[in-house]
């Protein structure tokens, strides 16, 4: 029982009082300790006397109303054991279809229940257009942009027996050349581009394994997505994996992070994907951060919780959830401060203490460790202090818009009492995913079978969505806010 909480994706959890404090105190600007304070606990009793009226709204308040309903139904099955069990099978049978009644390419009634539902809740669209439409509808909400990504991948063990000739392989590798240089070209400048190494086909997945360098002509391919990258100032992020392809994964990811990033002096194009319920975490990134600082450029980091619990080998991640969230918020304090700690120490003693220039983003769910963050940020703002590190926000399409909106309303109610400007508001980014309705049912069966993890954060965002229908039928029949 230990061990199967350990790497749970964990749930937002509260933080004792002691702990809140410690982040955001340390300045003499009365009203700056306030508004730190406020952006904690922004709804609190003790704190809602002293906030603009625009802070008092609801977060969830800017959602159209059949977006807080369709993620009331989906939430609902994904906070209950009972009813996920059959949807996580449901969506097997949809990612593996044994025949015409469960492919929804073939079946024209499937594909568009799948897709007004759970395809349309965490997906962006099939082409151009719709993908478009749904980017122009995130940043309506006050989102700064998206990561968006092309749901076309191979995993592990999948089809690696297939006897293949070269022409196959190439026209694999062309696939997703043509789909992801598509993906560049949907986003928008300063938007993210989520990679996954592995879409490029069973050679690939291979060459991974063995932590073996890409061929000519997937270094070509991967080199052309730069380019077009680096022109159009959009950002590539490479999604972590599976261990059993992560280290091969890392080299390739350092090798196009000198590359990109080398043409951009103090901006990364260029990001890697670090789990923090692994225990080599801290140690892995701070060689990379080394690699980086020798090279001359600036290292580009997302920091995860993890998604692959049940298929790691369990002495690599962390025993404990508790000890996953330490390491989580131990590594983003460091990021953000630009010095080593405990969690993130320095690979030698001839090593500087200060950390080399870094760009980061936080892609988290946990409510927590985002109001850590943005304390932390809120206090260098009142102070002043300006430690040059780019950073963002980042939650899936369709989870914790609770979390998202929350520290963007947070902004806005203290902007003004800690001299933050429109320019330095979070920048907030939702993730989507991309592909016809068949492409996309991997990655939405990897959702479902994350939430068996994640039951109690998700039961979280449910009673979340329904407090918010509680406050509009207020509103409709005259109650109050």
């Amino acid at each position: 029982m230990k061990a199967a909480r350990a790497a749970r994706m964990p749930r937002a959890q509260g933080t004792t009082t002691r702990a809140t404090t410690r982040l955001v105190s340390g300045t003499s600007n009365a009203k700056s300790s306030v508004a730190a304070s406020t952006l904690l606990h922004p709804l609190s009793p003790s704190s809602t006397a002293s906030l603009p009226r625009k802070a008092l709204s609801a977060p969830l308040s800017k959602l159209p109303l059949s977006s807080v309903l369709r993620s009331l139904l989906i939430l609902s099955v994904s906070s209950s054991p009972l009813l996920l069990k059959p949807c996580i099978f449901a969506l097997s049978r949809l990612a593996h279809p044994r025949s015409a009644l469960w492919d929804v390419s073939k079946n024209p009634l499937l594909n568009m229940l799948v897709k007004h539902t759970i395809y349309k809740q965490f997906n962006a669209g099939e082409n151009k257009a719709e993908v478009q439409r749904s980017i122009e509808n995130i940043k309506s909400l006050g989102c700064r942009g998206v990561l968006l990504g092309y749901a076309r991948e191979v995993l592990v063990g999948e089809n690696q027996e297939t006897t293949r000739d070269e022409k196959a392989a190439l026209a694999e590798i062309q696939m997703w050349l043509d789909g992801t240089l598509r993906t560049v070209d949907m986003a928008q400048e300063g938007d993210f581009v989520a990679l996954k190494f592995t879409g490029m086909g069973t050679d690939a997945l291979s060459l991974l394994q063995k932590q073996a360098a890409p061929t000519e002509f997937m270094d070509a391919s991967i080199q052309k997505v730069c380019d077009l990258a680096i022109s159009r100032r959009v950002r590539l992020l490479v999604d972590a994996e599976e261990q059993a392809v992560q280290p091969g994964i890392e080299a390739w990811i350092m090798k196009y992070q000198k590359y990109c990033n080398s043409q951009t002096p103090g901006r990364a194009i260029f990001y890697g994907t670090y789990q923090a319920y692994l225990r080599s975490t801290g140690e892995t990134l701070a060689r990379h951060l080394e690699t980086a600082r020798q090279e001359g450029y600036t290292l580009g980091v997302k920091l995860v919780r993890g998604a692959y619990m049940k298929t790691e080998p369990r002495q690599l991640i962390w025993a404990e959830k508790e000890d996953t969230d330490r390491c989580y918020d131990g590594v983003v304090e460091a990021l953000l401060t630009r010095k080593y700690n405990s969690m993130l120490q320095r690979p030698s003693k001839d090593t500087p203490v200060e950390l080399p220039p870094v760009n980061v983003i936080i892609a988290t769910h946990n409510r927590e460790s985002v109001r850590k963050a943005h304390a932390i940020r809120v206090q260098q703002a009142a102070k002043g202090e300006d430690y040059g590190v780019d950073l963002s926000y980042a939650q899936l399409q369709g989870m914790a818009d609770e979390v998202s909106l929350e520290l963007l309303q947070g902004f806005e109610s203290a902007e003004a009492d800690v001299g933050m400007t429109p320019a330095s508001a979070p920048n907030v980014f939702k993730l989507l995913t991309w592909g016809s309705v068949q492409e996309c049912m991997g990655f939405l069966l990897r959702r479902a079978v994350e939430n068996t993890e994640a039951v109690g954060r998700t039961k979280d965002s449910q009673i979340a969505m329904i407090d918010e229908l509680k406050r509009r039928c207020r509103n409709i029949f005259g109650g109050s806010n």
